[in-house]
C-alpha cells in the first residue's frame, strides 16, 4: 500500500502532506519512502526487472540509446540543507568557473561551438554516423516523455537528489514491467 502512495505522489507531483488518507499517514509514507531510497531499494527495482527481461530474451542489451533532458528544480524544492563541506566545494567550483570566464579562458562548451563552425557542414556529426540507427533515437525520446508523464519527475519538486533518483528508478521499473510479455 505504501508503494502505491509513493507512485501517487510522483504521478501527481503533490506535496507529501497531500497524500490521500487511504494510504495512511503522510509522514509514514514519506518516512518509508526515504528509508527505501537511502537503502537502494528503488535502484534495485529496474535492475531486477531488466535482468528478468534479459533472462526471458525480451531485452537486447547490445545497443543502448542515450539521450538527455533537463528537469530544473521547482521553487518548492528550495531550501535543501547541504553538508558544509559539499557547499564549500560547490562554491569553489562556481568561483573557478567565473574566474575562467573573466580571464578570457574558453569553457569546453564554447570550444565545441567554435569547432563545429570551423568544420562547416561536417561539424557536429559522429565519425561513424548510421542514418538507420539514428532514426531509432525516437525510442529514447519517447521513454523520456513517458518518464515525464509523472508530474513529480517532470517538474522536480524533490529537495534531495536521492529522492528524485528514487522516483526515476521507480518509474523506470514500472515502464520495464509494462513492456514485459508473459513468460
Amino acid at each position: 500500500m505504501k508503494i502505491n502512495a509513493v507512485m501517487w505522489r510522483f504521478r501527481t507531483g503533490s506535496p507529501w502532506r497531500d497524500v490521500p488518507a487511504e494510504y495512511g499517514p503522510w509522514s509514514t509514507v514519506y518516512d518509508r519512502f526515504r528509508s527505501w531510497a537511502k537503502t537502494g531499494i528503488f535502484q534495485h527495482l529496474p535492475e531486477a526487472v531488466i535482468a528478468e527481461a534479459a533472462a526471458r530474451g525480451q531485452a537486447d542489451l547490445e545497443l543502448v540509446s542515450v539521450d538527455s533532458t533537463t528537469a530544473r528544480t521547482h521553487h518548492h524544492a528550495a531550501g535543501m540543507a547541504l553538508n558544509p563541506d559539499l557547499l564549500d566545494a560547490l562554491e569553489k567550483v562556481v568561483d573557478e568557473e567565473k574566474g575562467l570566464r573573466t580571464r578570457g579562458t574558453h569553457l569546453p562548451m564554447a570550444d565545441q561551438a567554435a569547432n563545429r563552425k570551423k568544420c562547416g557542414s561536417r561539424g557536429g556529426r559522429p565519425v561513424s554516423h548510421d542514418p538507420d540507427l539514428y532514426k531509432e533515437r525516437n525510442t529514447a525520446e519517447r521513454c523520456i516523455n513517458r518518464i515525464k508523464e509523472w508530474r513529480g519527475l517532470a517538474f522536480r519538486f524533490d529537495k534531495t537528489p536521492e529522492s528524485y533518483l528514487a522516483g526515476l528508478h521507480l518509474r523506470g521499473a514500472i515502464l520495464w514491467i509494462r513492456s514485459l510479455r508473459p513468460a
